[in-house]
């Protein structure tokens, strides 16, 4: 991999396995948009940027190469080498098509305040109606970002919605759920869950402390723990993902204790990059539904 400056931002060649629709479609993030061009652009970290790929080349826009050295190349898990994951995975046929359908897919190492708070927002819920939710809580709490001649919002800090009731909440439509973040951001506010700590831990460990926060069940932790976390050996599982390992490999409709227990003995610590490529090419191909 390779790095330049390039007009408002930087270019970075070499990057294999690495498609934004694949990374951005996946059902792992919330604030990115599809433009017009084809590309994308998003909110993390407190920073705007428009990402898009031509032909082996991933253009990033509105950063510099000490943005991309500190926090992009991690951000988008470029480190990694996709290429040994797959090798692995596509010994079992159906990881196999999975892989080939969503081969660019880069799990992100997203922040991991946004993310718990995101994922909380997420239970049953619809991917739109989850972007719009977060979309009016970063609008009303966040810092304005201009990016392009538009207004974009940082994912406000636990300070800024520290002295708020889940009443105030009530402007995002998010139901039930708005008493679940008002818990979470006192919990994290008050240092009774700490993030950082927890993101030291062993995988088991680190869930039964996330799941001191009401709303956050084994499957929103495990997406934490996945999408922000670095811990690849889970496998987040709700009843879609039941009816998707059922359908490719258990048969019937089997129950999160039985997918769990063939997750890791079937892919052990690549269980979380085994789950977004089955979530992904499942979802798409309209599979379990």
């Amino acid at each position: 991999m390779e790095v330049y400056p390039y007009s408002d931002g930087v270019i970075v060649k070499g990057v294999r396995d690495f498609d934004p629709v694949h990374i951005f479609e996946c059902g792992q993030c919330f604030r990115w948009e599809r433009e017009p061009d084809g590309s994308y652009t998003g909110v993390a970290h407190g920073r705007v940027i428009n990402i898009k790929k031509e032909k082996d080349d991933i253009l990033i826009r509105n950063t510099n190469l000490d943005d991309f050295e500190n926090l992009w190349q991690t951000y988008f898990d470029m480190d990694r080498d996709y290429g040994k994951i797959k090798q692995q995975l596509e010994k079992d046929h159906v990881l196999k098509e999975a892989i080939q359908f969503g081969w660019g897919i880069r799990i992100l190492n997203q922040d991991p305040w946004e993310c718990l708070i995101s994922f909380i927002l997420s239970s049953n819920n619809i991917i739109p109606r989850i972007k719009k939710i977060i979309r009016l809580l970063c609008e009303k709490y966040g810092q304005p970002i201009m990016f392009n001649d538009k207004v974009y919002y940082s994912f406000p800090a636990p300070g800024d919605l520290y002295n708020l009731s889940p009443e105030d909440l009530a402007f995002c439509r998010s139901g039930y759920r708005c008493k679940y973040v008002i818990d979470a951001v006192r919990k994290v506010w008050e240092g009774e869950v700490d993030l950082e700590r927890i993101r030291g831990l062993e995988t088991s460990e680190a869930r039964k402390q996330l799941m001191k926060i009401q709303g956050v069940g084994p499957k929103v932790a495990d997406c934490i723990l996945l999408f922000s976390m670095q811990k690849h050996d889970v496998f987040p599982t709700d009843v879609w993902v039941r009816r998707v390992i059922g359908h490719f490999f258990l048969g019937g409709n089997p129950s999160v204790k039985d997918v769990q227990e063939f997750s890791r003995e079937k892919f052990n610590n690549l269980s979380g990059f085994a789950q977004q490529y089955l979530f992904y090419y499942a979802r798409e191909k309209k599979i379990g539904r």
